[in-house]
């Protein structure tokens, strides 16, 4: 059985006997005039079935006392004419054969097929208020088979919101996936390596982008998983930049977020290194804070450990050296513990330190166990896949040191949580002082 087979199998099991759920992959959108931008599917209709062509529908029955579970696609047809001119199309009975549906219907069955399995289906399943057209097409169903009250027909009587069943799956990386992730790691982090010993003073940012772009596809991975941040100097204090048009200087620190979407599956790697090749020493002072508390954040990725305790672990070591290189006055906050109840260290850190990863950048799954009293921080549990990712930013203000103004770090790396504790899937990428300047030599 396949992945997606298994994974169609398990979500099955979950819902009530003879209950529908139903999945729509993304639209195509028109970028201009006769051109759309690149096709990206559904993220949880490709985790349910491995299609990556547009205008799909799935459709899982689960099984009851007297009929057995089905999964069923709708798609497009076979046209030899429009493959001339986009490409390659399965049609519903290679669809089925190659993806292993039981059954495959066109496309343009949908509304009669869906008022046909939803009649006596106890529940519904889909992703409510996720899609105004579903949500119509629903309602259109559920109105037909209404319809048939006076033959003893009934529609169903409960709807499930089916991304909440997807998300906590979603969480849990199978072996296909982790191996898929690892790739996409390794991609990346060979592009991180690829674009500091291509940099020089004076080339511009999107000059060192298209470093990072080359070796993506070049490795086979199919798109960046988002638009690259690569922040010269001050650009780097801003935290989702990506103009990529400054031209960097001498001195500058370079930080680069970026990661290739490997087979649908996201990276994520930030990496920040000085242009010339050599940090500066206020530079190699908060570089080394950040990666203490990076370091710190990782010790705190352990099974049965709360989520929150890695960004509690990154934010203690990063408050301190706050204090310490005198970005935070100590006579004013004297303990870390003190600053970080004050919000203080929020001047220089305002973001957490990590998010789930996996078929999306920011990936899905609930961070807390909404299930418990107080909604804690839910357990880290082996197969749960994140980044770690201190980081600090000093922009200029009354009190701040001149010498550290302007210098932005990030260090941030894709983790999987194993039974012993973790597995750095981005370790490629040079992260260290010695390891950065290194590579840097080897240019």
């Amino acid at each position: 059985m396949s992945p997606f087979a298994a994974r169609r199998a398990r979500l099955q099991e979950r819902m009530l006997p003879g209950a529908v759920a139903i999945l729509a992959t993304a639209p195509e959108a028109p970028r201009n005039g006769d051109s759309d931008y690149p096709y990206r599917h559904d993220s949880y209709f490709y985790y349910l079935t491995g299609f990556t062509e547009p205008d799909s529908v799935v459709v899982l029955v689960a099984a009851s006392v007297d009929k057995p579970a089905q999964a069923i696609l709708f798609c497009r047809q076979k046209n030899v004419e429009r493959e001339i001119w986009d490409g390659f199309r399965h049609g519903p009975d290679g669809a089925r054969a190659a993806f292993g549906f039981d059954a495959a219907f066109p496309i343009e069955d949908l509304d009669g097929e869906m008022t046909r399995l939803l009649a006596n289906a106890p529940a519904a399943y889909y992703a409510l208020g996720h899609s105004a057209a579903l949500d119509l097409q629903m309602k259109t169903w559920l109105q037909n088979v209404r319809r048939q009250a006076r033959t003893g027909v009934t529609a169903p009587a409960v709807a499930h919101d089916l991304l909440a069943m997807l998300d906590e799956m979603r969480l849990f990386k199978d072996a296909s996936e982790q191996a898929v992730m690892r790739r996409a790691g390794e991609i990346s982090a060979r592009a991180h390596l690829r674009a500091m010993r291509a940099s020089r003073p004076g080339m511009f940012e999107y000059e060192i982008e298209a470093e990072l772009l080359h070796e993506f596809r070049r490795s086979g991975a199919q798109y960046p998983a988002y638009t690259p941040i690569v922040a010269a100097g001050a650009n780097a204090c801003v935290l989702h930049y990506n103009a990529n048009n400054a031209q960097s200087r001498d001195g500058d620190l370079i930080l680069i977020d970026a990661g290739c979407e490997f087979d649908s599956y996201a990276a994520d790697i930030t990496r920040t290194y000085p242009v010339n090749g050599r940090f500066s020493a206020p530079q190699k002072l908060l570089y080394e804070l950040v990666l203490a508390a990076q370091s710190a954040a990782l010790a705190a990725v352990v099974p049965g450990r709360p989520y929150s305790d890695i960004h509690d672990s990154a934010t203690r070591v990063l408050a301190q050296g706050m204090l310490d290189t005198g970005l935070l006055d100590k006579a004013v906050y004297g303990t870390a513990e003190n600053a970080i109840a004050e919000r203080a260290h929020q001047q220089f850190y305002m973001h957490g330190t990590g998010h789930w990863l996996g078929l999306d950048v920011h990936d899905a799954g609930a961070y807390r166990d909404v299930h418990a009293e107080g909604k804690p921080s839910r357990a880290l549990q082996p197969g749960m896949v994140l980044t770690v990712e201190p980081g600090i930013y000093v922009r200029p203000a009354a009190g701040v040191p001149e010498q550290f103004w302007h210098i932005g770090i990030r260090i941030e790396d894709d983790v999987l949580v194993t039974p012993g504790g973790y597995e750095i899937l981005s370790e490629g990428a040079p992260r260290t002082v010695a390891d950065i300047e290194e590579a840097m030599r080897q240019r």
